[in-house]
């Protein structure tokens, strides 16, 4: 209620003996519920002469017909969202609105405020879930998910649903969680109203499809006499900063890009500085930045030549018309191989790409796509090209994006980031990323096109007082770095514990003077490292994490927040093992227990990662 407090502080017609009861009232409310109350007292205003009082439903004695609470009638359709970056939450919200539009009552729910135990009452239930990681739900839909494929999962034979589902297929699981949902619904007994439609990240045009036959099929079932429940009126809305978008970026100077981490680290690691006036205002820590790219001149060499095509052919496509070096230096992907690639090789070569594209051994496609990109396809499997066809073929570019590590409290208009150049690492033949090799040719006073990705469930608690736990290794670090600086800008008065990890402590530590600072300052209150190649034993940060159990038990114990950001392969599975652990030995407690443990502290958002 902090909003209603400071309204209360200002100038205000109620008398101080009545404003504390009026809080009180206030208090503990939800939205839907203030709402209403802000109707209620709307009707009795509207009966109340001017300057009349009013107690208790009566004007100056005489009784006032009050408005009354009417039940709210259960929304016919809900729609869950099960989001990452936000795309999905869009689509569902999209969609929502289309069908209060044809008279038809629904509601969104973001996954992580869904209790899974409400399905057994729902009709007709969407689902828009993304796939994260190895094939995992995004974290705010994890309870759900696990839900359905547990023996609590109810019956559902009278509800009806259809799943949406957005992924990459250039990871081998694409749109695994969507699938598992979609499955695991069916198994339960609903009725499939529609097929699951598994969106790559060029999402749009099948999500919009999608959209409108799943109104179709409410318009079909809906009672006609079904319709949307009222819409309250809102306060007025706060101004919105435009949203930016990779279509429609901003232009931001580079201000700074260095190499931070020493000559003998086995991999570059740079740190960007970028700005454009009001940039301050767009983003928060925990967010990301975006860069739109362009694919290097040896990549596209190398897929002109695989496919042997000329560089100066016109191609036409979607009503827009470029050179080929063009689309294939603006838009499209070169050095990430998606599934829709290999199909179309094993089309035209006559390749048997069978166990590469076989979805029950996403091993094969994963170990092949870590050192092989487009070219390397083309060469490998020859066949005839046409420039239409080739772009065709190719997967729209989507640029990349980094989370910002800073915090405008702290810095202002600018947004910092931490970019580790993949292909530089000399020990894993990684082959050179399109972006990262870009941001290293950024040089500072120079312009580049951005845009920000919201990351609202990755955020600093709400309550300054609340202990935050940070893990992140490597790059991973990144958001903590401003996370700190908004805590201490703050005057959060929480205590701040980092975990960070590296192979190094001479070339890897990165932002080692300004973690050694705030130590200095109190604004950090501890770090826990863990440098893996320091020593023959490799150490990781699971392995602090469990040397620190009794300590991390008792912060997460007393209230703290808990934040994972980096890789999701091995680092984010190994620290949630690492935590399971800490909780079975430190609260005493079985398996399942300690799971439930855990997976409470994700349900009440004290549990947050970051992790891709």
């Amino acid at each position: 209620m902090s909003n209603g407090a400071t309204f209360l502080q200002g100038k205000f017609p109620i008398p101080d003996d009545r404003r504390g009861l009026l809080t009180q009232l206030a208090t503990g409310l939800d939205r839907e519920q203030l709402l209403w109350l802000s109707g209620y007292f709307a009707g009795i205003a509207a009966s109340t002469p001017s300057g009349a009082p009013s107690v208790a439903g009566h004007v100056l004695g005489a009784p006032v017909a009050l408005p009354q609470a009417a039940a709210p009638a259960a929304p016919l359709l809900t729609i869950l969202s099960a989001s990452h970056t936000g795309n999905g939450r869009k689509v569902s919200e999209k969609l929502a609105a289309a069908v209060q539009a044809a008279g038809v009552s629904a509601r969104v729910v973001k996954a992580g405020d869904y209790q899974p135990r409400e399905i057994a009452k729902e009709k007709l239930l969407y689902v828009v879930i993304s796939t994260h990681g190895d094939g995992d739900p995004p974290d705010e839909a994890r309870a759900f998910y696990e839900f359905l494929g547990t023996k609590r999962a109810p019956p559902l034979p009278e509800l009806q649903y259809a799943v949406l589902s957005l992924g990459d297929s250039s990871y081998p699981k694409f749109c695994e969680a969507g699938r598992v949902v979609d499955e695991r619904l069916a198994k339960l007994g609903a009725k499939r109203l529609l097929p699951r439609v598994d969106c790559d990240v060029d999402f749009e045009k099948l999500a919009k499809t999608w959209a409108d036959d799943a109104l179709a099929r409410v318009r079909e079932i809906a009672p006609k006499s079904a319709g949307a429940a009222p819409v309250a009126a809102a306060a007025p809305a706060q101004p919105v900063h435009a949203e930016l978008t990779r279509a429609q970026p901003a232009t931001a100077e580079v201000l700074a890009n260095q190499r931070i981490v020493g000559r003998g680290a086995l991999r570059e690691v740079r740190h960007v500085e970028l700005s454009f006036p009001g940039l301050g205002n767009l983003y928060k820590p925990g967010d990301a930045l975006g860069i739109v790219h362009r694919n290097p001149e040896s990549a596209i060499d190398a897929v002109l030549k695989a496919a042997r095509l000329d560089a100066a052919a016109q191609v036409s496509l979607d009503g827009r018309t470029h050179t080929l070096h063009e689309w294939l230096r603006d838009e499209r992907e070169l050095t990430r191989i998606a599934r829709p690639l290999l199909v179309a090789v094993q089309d035209r070569s006559k390749a048997d790409l069978s166990a590469l594209l076989d979805t029950r051994n996403p091993q094969a496609l994963s170990k092949f796509t870590a050192t092989a990109q487009v070219s390397d396809v083309l060469a490998r499997y020859p066949a005839e090209w046409t420039a239409e066809a080739l772009v065709a073929a190719l997967r729209p570019v989507t640029g990349r994006v980094y989370s910002i590590a800073s915090s405008p409290a702290a810095v202002g208009d600018e947004a910092h980031l931490t970019v580790a150049v993949v292909g530089s690492d000399t020990d894993r033949r990684l082959l050179a990323g399109a972006a990262s090799a870009f941001v290293v040719g950024m040089p500072v006073d120079s312009q580049v096109n951005v845009w920000i990705e919201r990351n609202d469930r990755f955020r600093v608690p709400a309550d300054p007082s609340r202990d935050i736990i940070m893990i992140g290794p490597g790059t991973g670090v990144a958001p903590f770095r401003g996370f700190l600086q908004e805590r201490e800008a703050t005057g959060a008065t929480g205590r701040n514990w980092l975990f960070y990890g590296g192979r190094s402590l001479y070339h890897d530590f990165l932002y080692q003077l300004e973690w050694q600072q705030a130590l200095k300052r109190n604004s950090l209150h501890r770090v826990d490292v863990a440098f893996s190649r320091d020593q023959s034993e490799k150490i990781y940060v699971q392995h602090r994490i469990r040397q620190a159990a009794r300590d991390l038990y008792a912060w997460l114990s007393n209230g703290a927040y808990l934040y994972v950001c980096g890789d999701a392969s091995a680092m984010a599975p190994d620290v949630h093992a690492a935590l399971l652990e800490v909780v079975k030995e430190q609260g005493n407690l079985d398996a399942d227990d300690a799971q439930a443990w855990v997976s409470d502290l994700t349900t009440d958002g004290r549990y947050l990662r970051d992790v891709y």
